[in-house]
C-alpha cells in the first residue's frame, strides 16, 4: 500500500512533520510512505532574500512530485505552512493542475490528511486546514484528521500544535522553535492513521 506525503517546505518545519508522518505511516504493515515536494514556485533571488536557500539544502533531495503521482497512490497526506489562515502558494499551485484527475476521478475514495505548521500559536493552522479539506471534497477524497485518540493534543503544560483536524507545529516568528516531541507524536499518529483507514478502504 503507497502512501503518498506531498508537501512544501520552506524553512524545514513541515519537511520534519513530514518526516514523522511517514513515520507513523510505516508503523502500519505493509504501508510505504513516499515522500514528494511540491515544486517552487519562487525564484532562487526570492528565496535569497527570505532567507530559504541554506534551510531547504536539507531536504533538496526529495524528489518533486507530479501530478500524475497523485492517482497511483492508496492514499495522500497533504503538508503545508501556512499563508495568511491558508496553504502556502506553491501547494495552491500543484493542486490547480489536478484537473485532468478530477475529470477522471482519479483520486475518488481515497484516504487523505493534511497537517500544518504557523508562525504563531493561533496563526491560521486550523483555517488552513479546514480551506484545505475543501479541495479534498472536490476530488472525492476521505479525510482524516487527528482524533482526540490522540491525548497530546489536549496538553496545557506546554506550547503544542495539533487540532481535530490535523497535525500541526508552531514555527516561531523567525522560524526558531522546531517541532515539538509531542507536534510529532501528532504526526507520527495521523500518519498511521490515515496508513489503517487507508488499509480498510483498499480491503
Amino acid at each position: 500500500m503507497n502512501v503518498l506525503i506531498v508537501y512544501y517546505s520552506m524553512y524545514g518545519h513541515i519537511h520534519r512533520m513530514a518526516e514523522a508522518v511517514a513515520e507513523g505511516v510505516r508503523e502500519v504493515p505493509g504501508a510505504e510512505a513516499v515522500l514528494r515536494r511540491v515544486p517552487e514556485t519562487l525564484s532562487p533571488d526570492v528565496l535569497e532574500k527570505m532567507g530559504a536557500v541554506e534551510p531547504q539544502k536539507a531536504f533538496a533531495h526529495i524528489p518533486v512530485a507530479t501530478v500524475d503521482e497523485l492517482a497511483s497512490a492508496d492514499a495522500i497526506i497533504f503538508g503545508t505552512p501556512t499563508r495568511f489562515g491558508n496553504m502556502c502558494g506553491q501547494m495552491r499551485q500543484f493542486l490547480d493542475a489536478t484537473g485532468g484527475l478530477w475529470v477522471k476521478g482519479s483520486l475518488v475514495g481515497k484516504a487523505a490528511g493534511v497537517f500544518t505548521s504557523s508562525a504563531t500559536q493561533h496563526g491560521g493552522q486550523e483555517s488552513t486546514i479546514l480551506t484545505f479539506h475543501t479541495f479534498l471534497l472536490h476530488q472525492g477524497m476521505v479525510i482524516v484528521g487527528l482524533p482526540y485518540a490522540f491525548a497530546g493534543q489536549t496538553r496545557i503544560d506546554e506550547i503544542t500544535g495539533g487540532s481535530p483536524y490535523g497535525a500541526s507545529t508552531i514555527a516561531g516568528g523567525q522560524g526558531e522553535r522546531l517541532p515539538s516531541e509531542n507536534d510529532l507524536a501528532g504526526a507520527r499518529f495521523q500518519g498511521r492513521y490515515v496508513a489503517q483507514i487507508a488499509a480498510k478502504l483498499n480491503g
